[in-house]
């Protein structure tokens, strides 16, 4: 029986639902299921002439406004790639973007369709400037999500916030599971180090949602004090060349390292000593978990997901978004205190290790798969094997 992994951005994309899904794919093969990755390729753009129509809403009353009209354009490529490399069949669809999933139903209308939703494009957009609140774009794309609970057999997102953030535009929510994100513990690993200046970091797109003007005001602060760190800033975005004027004018810049993209910071991440992401959104914030794997204290906000994860005082220091003064604060107190930072890390190290391994996603949704009467091969195990606790490294 085979299932299809749907996903929008391709499996090489870096970041987010992209890169973790071929490492849940890998474990599921190892243990007898037959699953395919699918994805849209970059280079198609403007193919799909298809008409498009959905069930719950006339899209076209927004026809003509251009973030809209591209979304509209994107779905017609997604049909047309999907019709033109797709043909066979499939028992399951799994997709990870609303695109993938309603594209994939109107082409499989009698294969069972779930969806895992894991972030809302819509306030991504608004906090980055390019739409406003209660504008066309935002009702259309909040429409989307009544669509999908219309035509999707299975709704999945990742975590309690953001599921009561879809119930503002579903008629019942309460169908719509939460299963954490998880990440494979090989990857994301403790080494044992020792800085002699606190080593600050951050991964993320460079965009407004991601509060690093906040992060930088922040660290001006630190700096007047006489408080001394690093800050490194891994990813990219269209307002890096923002930041780093940002940084010169505080005059931090040369306390600041701008990495650019990276591909693989994990291995990077386990050698410094506080992750600090100032975010205005998140639905979940992966990022948080894969450096709490890594051993290090964190800082976020009281937004999204984030609190679902951090405890603010026991694994890590919660500020409200947006004020600088109250996240230089918390950078201090850990700056200044390493065996109260090493705690904190500690107690994050270990829920991650308990909330958030891959182990327990494969676990979680085998038993959504079977519940569809997908099964793995027949001489293949039921259950994944449990994944090896290793010991956690120094530093923190």
């Amino acid at each position: 029986m085979k299932i299809l992994q749907a996903l929008f951005f391709p499996p090489e994309q870096p970041g987010g639902v992209s890169s973790m899904v071929p490492y849940i794919q890998e474990r599921f093969i190892k243990k007898g299921w037959d699953m395919e990755l699918f994805s849209l390729p970059k280079r198609i753009r403007g193919k799909g002439t298809e008409e498009v129509a959905f069930h719950t809403f006339d899209w076209k009353q927004y026809a003509g406004n251009p973030i809209i009209d591209k979304y509209i354009q994107t779905y017609k490529d997604y049909i047309w790639w999907t019709r033109l490399r797709l043909k066979g069949s499939y028992d399951l669809i799994h997709a990870h973007h609303p695109i993938a999933a309603l594209a994939m139903k109107q082409i499989f209308p009698d294969t069972p369709v779930m969806i895992t939703i894991h972030s809302s494009y819509e306030k991504e957009l608004m906090l980055n400037g390019r739409i406003r609140e209660g504008g066309p774009e935002e009702r259309f794309l909040t429409s989307i999500y009544g669509e999908l609970e219309y035509c999707l057999d299975r709704i999945i997102t990742a975590s309690h916030a953001f599921r009561m953030y879809l119930g503002n535009y579903m008629q019942d929510c309460s169908k719509v599971e939460v299963i954490p994100n998880g990440f494979d513990q090989r990857r994301f690993r403790p080494y044992s180090h020792e800085n002699a200046v606190t080593q600050l970091i951050s991964v993320c797109r460079l965009v407004p949602a991601k509060g690093l003007d906040t992060l930088l005001e922040a660290c001006a602060r630190l700096k007047k004090k006489g408080v001394p760190f690093v800050l490194h800033l891994i990813g990219d975005g269209p307002i890096r060349k923002e930041l780093e004027q940002l940084a010169a004018d505080l005059g931090i810049y040369e306390d600041t390292i701008f990495y650019g993209y990276m591909l693989h910071p994990e291995e990077f991440m386990p050698f410094f000593d506080i992750f600090v992401l100032p975010s205005r959104a998140e639905a979940f914030g992966s990022v948080f978990a894969e450096a709490a794997l890594c051993l290090l204290a964190l800082v976020g906000t009281e937004v999204g997901g984030i609190p679902e994860q951090i405890e603010d005082g026991r694994n890590g220091l919660l500020v409200p978004a947006g004020d600088s003064a109250a996240l230089a604060a918390a950078l201090e107190t850990l700056i200044e205190d390493p065996d109260y930072r090493y705690e904190l890390a500690r107690a994050a190290w270990e829920k991650a290790k308990k909330s958030y391994s891959l182990t327990r996603v494969i676990r979680q949704l085998s038993a959504v798969y079977r519940s569809f009467g997908i099964h793995a091969a027949a001489n293949g195990p039921e259950e994944p094997e449990e994944d090896a606790e290793g010991e956690g490294g120094g530093g923190g």
